[in-house]
């Protein structure tokens, strides 16, 4: 028998002091069995006394700001590169701090620039010798002497940190006012590592009624420049990027375990940084390791202060996150007993479903309690809509929490602001039905899932699965195909260039995807000059594997082909190198195809790859444009491939690849059970308690058909936004 849904608890609210009313009301009304506070709140007695578990939330690198103030020495740091100035006369001055934002970084003058930063000539890409530059610490400039006339030039130097990040973020969208900026600390240092140890102890003893501390997250955080407010707000952020991890010290430090130095240049990459974008470098990834290697290490002692004193810890997998690789090796050894994960969408809910090693996983559910969401657009405050925002944000979570487990759900932020927005208030109650029920059903027995393995291919692999940059990046393909397969009944994993150079591809793969721009970490840039790459995949294909490739699949200036699978996709596409080679005319295939079945009207891919051009007869082209392919299957031995120009995340793309992965596996003929006939509605059947959920995606009211195991159709109308959950 399956258990009985509860009406309570899996949900943790933020409270604070000064509403205890409120908090108290809303805790009984939402079902919470916890109480949390927040940055900028605080728990009161009353809350913290009533019958609730009460999470406290910790930031171990900015919780004593004297101290910080005290050993500005031992601040975190990182490269910046300098505004690039071009010489016009026999000196050129650079001020390193242009452009930034001066409350955010201070240059370190006490480790000497000669030793650790460098000049570039960025017209050759050459670096300037150290005794043709000069530091001018009182100015904050550096001065080149006898420049090359018209060339330009930066320098890569170090800054601390004098703002933390997230604690500046909170500031300035809260208006915290005059409130002391917090400053974050490093741990690699030894003496704050005791301070930390010391500190959290402290911590643990004056917090007897914490049940669950939640780490926010450990250490470092992920790299966010904010830029000189006069002139852009933000200059760079990467929510996988390890810009904030260097110092001095760890430097030093990793070129004794590793056995090589690294360079400033590493970590600036002729100003393009290490993003995850970028096809990452060994030795960057050397870095990522002894920096993973670190984090954990320290880590564990931390957690381990909190398992003795009594209390689980949970680590909130945003803010400092870098360096604890949640889908790593290492992350099961730090102890954690829970991960909270800040969501929007499906892709999201299912990167924190995936880590493995942790006990309790928990969304932080959008819209955050604040006037503003991330981009500045009014939440809690005139013209804002908190509860549409909550209803769109739930639809794309719930996609993903059809596939996979979740243990609870929560909020952040300034309780207060919901009194004026009961609609949303109504919207969370009945979010937090919902939730249990899926919840319940995942702990009765796992949904249906088609028997066919998708392998997403990029250069990270599973270490960045489900394309862990930051937030639902829009028009970026990669993040838009995820979201996507979040949601699909389809087994999907992330393999790298290096997993088949030393594994092969792995065992069952029934179809392999690779998408992205050229150049990028996830099309695979100069991976697709290694023959046996080429060669393992082509074999695979010519045995029976289906590949689709999207946007620039396997793309690299490295022949006369573009697309070095262009043998497999049956396609390619001209950059001017090979203009004066004719090309045949595409003709677009007559009769409906299999993968367009669902399709009504034009097919919108968002920012199509132009200049498409079919390779020979054998290749189907279902839809063009101005001339160039937007779709083409082409067989390939016993194998399959697709080439799509482009992908943008809608109902009806969302249907068009799922038909595609079937077709790529040769598998279109089993395609059909426990689908919808309506593509903005999605279904997920639970087979040990006989039971059909469907979910309406769109704020609209909607009919669906969904066609079970033995081809019988079941009728369903749906709500806007509307769930229901039929007994068979």
């Amino acid at each position: 028998m399956p258990a009985k849904i509860t009406k309570k608890g899996d949900f943790t609210l933020p409270g604070e002091a000064g509403y205890e009313a409120l908090t108290l009301k809303l805790a009984e009304r939402w079902g919470a069995d916890a109480i949390r506070d927040c940055d900028g709140t605080v728990l009161s007695d009353q809350i913290i006394l009533a019958d609730y578990h009460i999470y406290s939330t910790i930031c171990l690198v900015r919780a004593d700001n004297e101290w910080a103030k005290a050993n500005r020495d031992k601040l975190q740091q990182n490269y910046l590169m300098s505004n690039p100035v071009v010489a016009e006369k026999d000196t050129v001055e650079i001020d390193l701090l242009n452009g930034y934002f001066r409350d955010q970084f201070e240059v370190n003058t006490n480790d000497d620039p000669k030793k650790w930063w460098q000049v570039f000539d960025r017209t050759t890409g050459q670096e300037v010798s150290k005794d043709q530059w000069t530091f001018n610490s009182a100015k904050g400039i550096v001065i080149v002497d006898q420049p090359e006339k018209w060339h330009k030039y930066t320098v890569n130097f170090l800054a601390y940190r004098i703002w933390e990040a997230i604690s500046m973020y909170n500031h300035i969208t809260n208006d915290w006012g005059d409130r002391e900026h917090q400053m974050p600390v490093d741990p690699v240092y030894p003496e704050t590592q005791k301070f930390i140890l010391k500190y959290l102890q402290k911590w643990l003893d004056m917090h007897p009624k914490t049940r669950i501390v939640r780490f926010t997250s450990l250490f470092y955080n992920f790299a966010w420049f904010w830029g000189d407010p006069s002139i852009q707000k933000f200059r760079y952020a990467d929510w996988g990027s390890y810009e904030m991890t260097v110092s001095p010290l760890a430097m030093a430090q990793f070129a004794e375990a590793k056995g090589y130095e690294l360079t400033s240049e590493d970590f600036v990459n002729k100003g393009a940084y290490c993003s995850s974008h970028n096809v990452p470098s060994k030795r960057l990834l050397d870095w990522m390791d002894f920096m993973n290697a670190f984090v954990v290490e320290f880590g564990r002692r931390c957690i381990d202060l909190v398992h003795d004193a009594g209390k689980k810890a949970y680590m909130f997998y945003d803010d400092h996150w870098v360096g604890t690789e949640p889908w790593g090796e290492r992350y099961r050894n730090m102890g954690f007993d829970g991960l909270i994960k800040c969501v929007f969408n499906a892709f999201e809910t299912r990167l924190c479903a995936g880590v493995q090693g942790v006990k309790t996983k928990e969304l932080r559910l959008h819209p955050y309690l604040f006037p503003t969401g991330l981009q500045g657009e009014p939440t809690f405050m005139e013209g804002g809509d908190p509860a549409r925002d909550a209803r769109r944000f739930w639809a794309n979570i719930r996609r993903g929490l059809l596939r996979v487990p979740i243990d609870r759900i929560g909020l952040g932020g300034y309780l207060h602001l919901v009194e004026d927005f009961p609609d949303f208030v109504n919207t969370i109650e009945q979010i937090t039905r919902e939730f249990r029920t899926l919840k319940q059903l995942h702990i009765n027995g796992s949904p249906y899932t088609a028997p066919l393995k998708v392998a997403v291919l990029t250069a990270w692999g599973k270490r960045r699965s489900w394309v862990y940059v930051g937030h639902f990046i829009h028009g970026m393909a990669l993040y838009e195909i995820t979201e996507s397969l979040a949601g699909l009944p389809v087994e999907v994993s992330f393999i790298s260039f290096d997993d088949i150079l030393e594994q092969g591809i792995p065992v069952n793969t029934d179809v392999m995807i690779n998408a992205g721009k050229a150049g990028t970490a996830w099309s695979g840039g100069e991976h697709w000059k290694n023959k046996k790459i080429i060669e393992a995949i082509t074999e695979w294909v010519a045995c029976g594997g289906g590949f689709i490739g999207i946007g620039e699949p396997s793309a690299c200036q490295y022949s006369s082909q573009y697309f070095q699978l262009a043998h497999l996709l049956g396609v390619d596409r001209e950059i001017g190198l090979t203009s004066n080679i004719m090309k045949l005319d595409i003709t677009l295939s007559e009769g409906e195809h299999f993968i367009l079945e669902d399709m009504n009207g034009d097919i919108d891919f968002g920012k199509d790859t132009e200049n498409i051009f079919i390779l020979g007869k054998e290749t189907l082209a279902l839809s063009e444009k101005n001339g160039s392919a937007k779709i083409a299957v082409n067989p390939f031995g016993k194998g399959q491939s697709i080439y799509l120009s482009g992908f943008k995340f809608t109902p009806e793309n969302t249907r068009l690849l799922h038909r595609s992965l079937f077709w790529a596996a040769g598998k279109h003929k089993e395609y059909g059970p426990w689908t919808c006939s309506n593509v903005r509605t999605d279904c997920a059947f639970y087979p040990k308690v006989m039971k059909l959920v469907v979910i309406n995606n769109s704020d609209t009211a909607e009919i669906t058909k969904i066609i079970d195991a033995d081809e019988k159709s079941i009728e369903v109308s749906l709500k806007p936004h509307g769930i229901q959950i039929i007994d068979l």
